[in-house]
């Protein structure tokens, strides 16, 4: 909400304070500033002048006139100009030489196209006023020649521009910011809203209301003989221009002007347009209406519309209908104000993706009381601006709505906030706010009591409910005004009360740190998991946890797959990817590609966060429960069995090269073992041992993908990526991923630290002959297991598939490392655990010496 501050001043009046005082005090208020725009304050030497004669140049590619421009001064002066909407004279405002304009634009007097210009007479875009205009801007005829321009038009002005929470709709008017500043500053507030209504004589044009849910009081005056060449005056552009809206003509510019000052959106028709009744209804299947933006929308059964005998009109509270807008020709003019339901505007508003600036204020909650007020004062306006009469008689129609009243302790807000307010001061903000407080809870009394909006219209909290009961005597009946329909509850009002009595006055408390352990065991093995990860060279990245169709798509995820079964959000941010992910996979390779593609084409990522993963039979959405108690244990259950599994999971994607190449030699491509050795990484921080095992699972390749498993247990994949899926989704050749389910890798026991023998190592190395299709996990438990206790680790160090090893075969050369705890191993015993770990490898797998 922009407000300038002179419009501001009309209705309070405020000391003499700079705009950055006025913004700390509203600030402090709970209103946000967003900035302070300083407009017209370095204009200077720009005077009113009268144009005495003007000729006419030629020869030149566009009109260049030469003018006497009587400026109050001894002699006229002469000023080349090129624009020609204005005559002889005409009243203009000019800028002498000397003169600045804003942006820091001087002027001063030179020669041009063949003639001395002393000056230069301006546009509004020249003053500041307009970001655009088609020429010289034209005063009125009775404009004293040489007076100041910049006092003269009240060009020189701050406008604060606030940000406006949903909950204070008043203030996105000069109405409700003025009250506020004349709260903070202690001084009177006149309210614009306060006019004399004329008397009522019968209906200004048929209207009726047929959905008593959607609109509750709807009004209508009308204007007769209004010129539709009358032009708004100046003063009112430049307030609608610094508001940040734009003069259209006068009819709209007056809508638009009675709600920027009072804050109830206005609707403009022209009478001979319409034909009818007009009834304010929801919907009916199949209605479209072309807005006034010219596009044809197609209503929806819950849009609230405004329509004649022809059907919709207007969407209320929206945009207008086409058919029906005010034109150059309009003469007949009805203007309509209306409270309507602010959750249907609201709703209506982001069904058709539609936000206008009547929309922002009515699903905010507008005055209830404002119609009749706001639709005299555009009427009042069309009459003394656009020459109009106005008609006799308004049309009042309007569902009766019981008043809210809620009952509070005074002592409430005290309590609420920890800092004890005296019971004066609380009634006294309240009436600052423009509540009506009763002392006592005579109002709650009847059935129904205080357990929330009755007969009787009184709510409080459920647990006041107990001292309503025994302290009567001290409690308040308080009644919001109607331009604050956000205060329904005890809360709201304690919030009032301690927001005007300053929040810095609140004592600033830490809690006390409660007793704990610290992380727990989950936590610190994140955290030594992204440690191990990031000293192993990758990079921590954060994805949003939303995917679509297309991501598993370019997966290649079969129809079948689970990970397919995921859950939709209800209110997503983008259509693109409405689910909850399933996989960490598509928000990795999406961050991976984008890496590329600007540059960085050696890359190795990893992310640890949640997925999502419904089970089969899960409900299709939670219930949405009430918040006037508490759920049981029922609901609970219901709800508990609606949300989807969330296993806590890691993911790693690399490409490129992953050990550099520089002038120590050529690097290494990164390939479907770094993926695994990753994963193994992984499950050392976890204390458990993983057993890779070849798989076919999308997206990997098929003829590279690992199944990693902890026991029988399987906890993810790894390997490198079909290259269907490389081609799809725009990744570099041979790109790797890996997988694991982190809240499987739960280590058997506890930690124990490994026994440390002070006696040497004794290697022994072995090249085993095995088929193709043998893995060489397969080879490595038999030799571990055949070993015996005295092996302390085994090691591949090469594979070789060359001439020497027959075809179908290759030799896989170990290094076994043996140690005792107690003495040092004989060779003898080295041997012998040689020969028992290859035996048991030739059992288990056909592994044979090489050269045997």
């Amino acid at each position: 909400m922009k407000v300038p501050l002179s419009w501001l001043r009309e209705y309070v009046d405020l000391p003499a304070v700079t705009a950055q005082e006025v913004a700390d005090k509203l600030t402090s208020a709970g209103l946000k500033l967003e900035a302070i725009t300083a407009h017209g304050h370095e204009i200077k030497n720009v005077v009113v002048g009268q144009v005495v004669v003007i000729e006419e140049l030629t020869g030149f590619k566009k009109p260049i006139r030469h003018c006497l421009v009587e400026v109050g001064e001894a002699a006229p002066r002469e000023i080349v100009c090129g624009a020609t909407n204005f005559s002889e004279g005409a009243i203009v405002p000019v800028a002498l030489p000397g003169a600045v304009l804003p942006g820091g634009f001087e002027i001063g007097a030179r020669k041009t196209y063949g003639r001395q210009s002393e000056g230069m007479i301006c546009s509004e875009a020249e003053l500041g006023i307009a970001e655009s205009s088609p020429g010289i801007l034209l005063l009125p005829q009775d404009t004293p020649i040489g007076a100041d321009v910049v006092e003269l038009l009240g060009l020189r002005d701050d406008v604060l521009e606030l940000e406006i929470t949903p909950d204070c709709g008043y203030a996105l008017s000069i109405r409700g910011v003025a009250r506020e500043a004349a709260t903070a500053f202690g001084v009177p507030f006149r309210d614009p809203a306060a006019a004399e209504l004329p008397a009522a004589s019968g209906p200004s044009y048929p209207a009726s209301i047929a959905d008593p849910t959607a609109c509750d009081r709807f009004v209508l005056r009308s204007v007769s003989g209004f010129d539709p060449a009358a032009e708004s005056p100046l003063w009112m552009r430049v307030r609608l221009i610094r508001a940040g809206m734009r003069p259209v003509s006068l009819a709209v510019d007056v809508t638009n002007y009675v709600m920027l000052e009072l804050g109830q959106p206005l609707h403009a028709f022209d009478r001979s347009r319409l034909s009818g009744e007009i009834v304010v209804r929801r919907a009916a299947p199949g209605e479209t209406l072309e807005t006034l933006d010219h596009v044809t929308r197609k209503l929806h059964v819950e849009d609230i519309l405004i329509t004649d005998d022809t059907g919709p009109i207007s969407m209320a509270g929206t945009m207008g209908g086409l058919h029906t807008e005010i034109s150059g020709s309009s003469t007949d003019v009805v203007i309509e104000a209306a409270h309507f339901s602010a959750t249907g505007i609201a709703r209506e508003s982001r069904r058709h993706d539609l936000v206008s600036e009547a929309s922002k204020r009515f699903e905010r909650g507008v005055d209830r009381e404002l119609p009749l007020v706001a639709s005299w004062r555009a009427v009042q306006l069309l009459v003394e601006l656009g020459s109009g009469t106005a008609d006799p008689g308004v049309t009042h129609a309007e569902v009766d709505v019981a008043p809210v009243r809620v009952v509070i302790p005074s002592d409430y807000p005290g309590r609420v906030a920890g800092v004890p307010y005296e019971r004066e001061t609380v009634i006294r903000r309240l009436e600052q706010v423009g509540c009506a407080v009763v002392e006592g809870a005579d109002a709650a009394s009847g059935d129904g009591g205080a357990h929330g909006v009755a007969a009787t219209g009184v709510v409080s909290s459920g647990d006041l409910h107990e001292k309503l009961a025994v302290r009567g005597d001290d409690l308040l009946t308080v009644t919001p005004p109607s331009w604050r329909p956000d205060l329904t509850d005890p809360n709201d009002l304690a919030e009032e009360v301690i927001r005007l009595e300053g929040y810095e006055g609140l004592p600033s408390v830490l809690p006390p740190a409660p007793a704990g352990a610290g992380l727990t065991e989950e936590q610190r093995l994140r955290r030594r998991v992204g440690r191990a990860l990031a000293y192993a060279g990758y990079v921590e990245v954060l994805c949003y946890p939303f995917m679509g169709v297309r991501d598993l798509d370019d997966l290649q995820l079969p129809a079948d797959d689970p990970r397919r079964r995921a859950t939709r959000l209800v209110n997503p941010l983008s259509e693109d990817e409405p689910y909850m992910r399933t996989t960490l996979l598509p928000g990795l390779l999406k961050t991976l590609v984008r890496n590329v593609g600007r540059g960085f084409g050696d890359v190795a990522l990893f992310e640890t966060g949640l997925v999502y993963r419904p089970e089969p039979d899960a409900p299709a959405a939670a219930p949405v429960l009430t918040v006037d108690r508490k759920p049981t244990a029922e609901e609970l259950a219901r709800i508990e069995s609606a949300l989807p599994r969330q296993p806590f999971r890691v993911a790693t994607v690399l490409a490129g090269e992953f050990d550099r190449s520089g002038w120590w030699g050529a690097g290494r491509q990164a390939s479907w073992a770094d993926a695994i050795e990753a994963a193994r990484s992984v499950a050392r921080e976890a204390g458990v041992e993983l057993e890779a095992r070849a798989d076919r699972h999308e997206p990997w390749h098929p003829g590279r993908c690992a199944a990693l498993y902890v026991g029988d247990v399987l906890v993810g994949h790894a390997g490198e990526l079909h290259p269907r899926v490389v081609e799809a989704c725009g990744l570099p050749p041979r790109t790797a991923a890996m997988e694991l389910e982190l809240s499987l890798l739960t280590p058997p026991g506890p930690a124990q630290a490994p026994a440390v023998s002070a006696y040497p190592v004794a290697t022994q190395d072995v090249a085993l002959v095995v088929r193709s299709e043998v893995t060489v996990a397969e080879v490595e438990a038999a030799l571990r297991e055949g070993a015996g206790e005295l092996l302390e680790s085994v090691r591949l160090f090469d594979v070789y598939t060359g001439e020497q090893v027959e075809e179908g075969h290759a030799s896989l050369a170990y290094t076994l490392r043996f140690r005792a705890p107690d003495r040092t191993l004989t060779v003898e015993e080295t041997t012998a655990a040689r020969d028992a770990a290859v035996a048991l490898a030739h059992e288990r797998t056909g592994a044979r010496l090489r050269g045997v």
